[in-house]
């Protein structure tokens, strides 16, 4: 007589095994909403695991710590975005304008038009009270961010498009109006009685800067 298992009958996967996977990134898209409705002083992991839909020992299985959940969102979310703009940069042929241009308004498309735009202001509101936290932010994004328009620069110091400047200095600068128009959007936009035009203040932000280091 045949043992074999009959199609209807053969043994399946778990239905929590793929779910149990998806956790961790579950878990972490969770805490960025919680994080920047709350901000993280006021954030808890209940908060995180009710919007994830677990339990808080879940949370704990893969996140020690509040602080390290929230270093795992900035890895997972931001950090990514630092690296696609490096790898743009390598890769890229055209002008060191074109570059900084497109390395601006890609941000702004990655971050400033998404969720991720309340991270910089949780970090700008909290950062005094969270050191630890805010150094680990600066080294993991802020600094890494200014290295990656500090490279743009150069290349267009070298190739002769930018004038000679202090190339630290520059690239904080052509980064600094980003930081702006996240909190200008979010916290004062409704107060403008111009209002906030985004497209219009990248168009000026580019203009102005591109013109002022173009070497004469």
């Amino acid at each position: 007589m045949s043992h074999a298992v009959t199609p209807s009958k053969r043994p399946r996967p778990p239905r929590w095994q793929r779910r149990k996977e998806a956790r961790p990134g579950e878990i972490v898209a969770a805490a960025l909403e919680v994080f920047v409705e709350r901000g993280f002083a006021a954030a808890k992991l209940a908060d995180v695991a009710r919007h994830a839909g677990v339990t808080k020992g879940t949370v704990y299985l893969y996140f020690d710590s509040k602080e390290a959940l929230f270093k795992a969102v900035v890895r997972e979310t931001i950090v990514p975005v630092i690296a696609q703009g490096e790898a743009l940069a390598r890769s890229f042929t055209g002008s060191a304008r074109e570059l900084l241009e497109r390395l601006v308004r890609e941000y702004w498309r990655l971050v400033g038009e998404t969720s991720l735009a309340g991270i910089p202001k949780l970090m700008m509101a909290e950062a005094a009270t969270f050191p630890e936290l805010t150094r680990f932010y600066y080294d993991e994004v802020v600094a890494r961010g200014h290295r990656l328009m500090a490279g743009v620069i150069e290349r267009g110091i070298a190739n002769g498009e930018f004038r000679p400047v202090d190339v630290l200095v520059a690239a904080k600068l052509a980064m600094s109006p980003l930081m702006h128009a996240t909190v200008a959007r979010r916290a004062f936009a409704s107060c403008m009685p111009e209002g906030f035009n985004v497209q219009n203040y990248l168009d000026t932000h580019i203009d102005l800067y591109l013109n002022g280091i173009a070497k004469r």
